[in-house]
């Protein structure tokens, strides 16, 4: 899915689908003039009703935004799964008999389900809880599809007329085709990535493309691209948090300890003082309870209202056996996660749930 959103093409996808789909119909001993059918579904149907869930689990931001942004290279990927995952069908359906092709059809819309999990977790960069919800709930737009087939199928009989296509290309030609920009946008600007990251001395070039996969979740290459700015620019306080924050989420506390250290060696206050927070949850995650409490209550003095720092701090308190400080840090993370801006309350909501369940425990 990354190489797709790097050198992809949303034309050839949607070649590719149409060109699966006659080869399906010639399979099956009949060639319908619906051809299309399927490209439209997916580019009206199923890639706008993905879209829509994953902004409403995940808060990607303003739908008109999202969409502008992801939605090229949403359909891009999801025509090009969906090409892979009807190919092993369409091979068997001039041998196999009809039972074989009946299983078959169950597996390759599993197949299509993973490739889709893959897809929601690449494009938007979500969590793969989030990912697999989108999955599980994309069945909705085409359910709400199918029971409105009748004059869904007349529009699609209608966007297919020639005459309806020149008139859409004439006037809202170029509507539709800044629908591509955001494709275009995401690999234009790998590529002056790529050929910043040519000269051996650009370590925030490196630092970019670290990011770009820290965010598709492809945290092997993400890691040696932040250790290779490392490399160039000992200096590079984020790219020394980043590899920190990943090797804490990865399970190498010794690791996060080594960058966290780096970076607050570098600047004390990085990311908004954050790296304190980062460095006090790993302590935390090697029960050195004490150097926990000393670095998150630094962190919580400087940001008095981040929920996260606080449930961290309650613990690092109940750690060290101060009960009293930690039920007063709970209730402060509970009291910030309710008064944080509307946006971010999916976020904070996590650690207020959190902090009022270890609040339950101590009372």
């Amino acid at each position: 899915m990354s190489a797709i959103l790097d050198r992809g093409s949303l034309l050839f996808a949607s070649v590719a689908v149409i060109g699966v789909t006659l080869l399906a119909r010639l399979g099956a001993g009949r060639v319908s003039v619906s051809f299309y059918t399927p490209l439209l579904v997916l580019a009206v149907v199923y890639v706008p009703g993905v879209l829509l869930l994953s902004n409403l689990l995940a808060r990607l931001g303003g739908l008109g935004m999202v969409f502008q942004r992801d939605y090229a290279p949403l359909l891009t990927c999801t025509a090009m799964a969906w090409s892979a995952s009807q190919l092993p069908q369409i091979l068997a359906a001039w041998t196999a008999p009809p039972p074989v092709l009946l299983g078959l059809g169950g597996l390759c819309g599993l197949y299509f389900a993973i490739l889709m999990f893959f897809a929601v977790r690449t494009v938007f960069g979500t969590t793969n809880g989030v990912a697999a919800g989108v999955v599980m709930l994309s069945w909705i737009p085409l359910v709400a599809a199918a029971f409105f087939w009748a004059p869904i199928s007349f529009i699609f009989r209608l966007l297919a007329s020639p005459f309806f296509l020149f008139f859409v290309i004439y006037y809202l030609g170029a509507e539709f085709s800044s629908l591509g920009t955001g494709l275009r946008g995401r690999q234009s600007f790998r590529r002056m990535l790529e050929a910043a990251a040519i000269n051996p001395h650009d370590g925030e070039a490196q630092y970019q493309l670290g990011l770009l996969y820290q965010q598709r979740r492809q945290y092997t290459e993400a890691t040696r691209r932040f250790q290779a700015a490392v490399a160039i620019d000992p200096t590079e306080t984020d790219a020394h948090f980043q590899l920190g924050r990943m090797a804490r989420e990865q399970g190498r506390p010794n690791d996060a300890l080594a960058h966290f250290a780096a970076a607050l060696k570098l600047d004390d206050k990085h990311s908004s003082s954050e790296v304190h927070r980062e460095l006090g949850a790993t302590y935390l995650a090697l029960g050195r309870h004490e150097e926990a409490r000393r670095e998150l209550a630094l962190y919580t003095g400087r940001r008095t209202y981040d929920p996260e720092g606080l449930y961290y701090y309650g613990q690092a308190l109940e750690g060290v056996g101060d009960s009293s400080a930690a039920r007063e840090a709970y209730e402060r993370a509970i009291e910030s996660a309710r008064t944080a801006p509307r946006f971010r309350q999916r976020y904070t909501g996590r650690w207020s749930r959190l902090a009022q369940k270890q609040l339950r425990k101590i009372l």
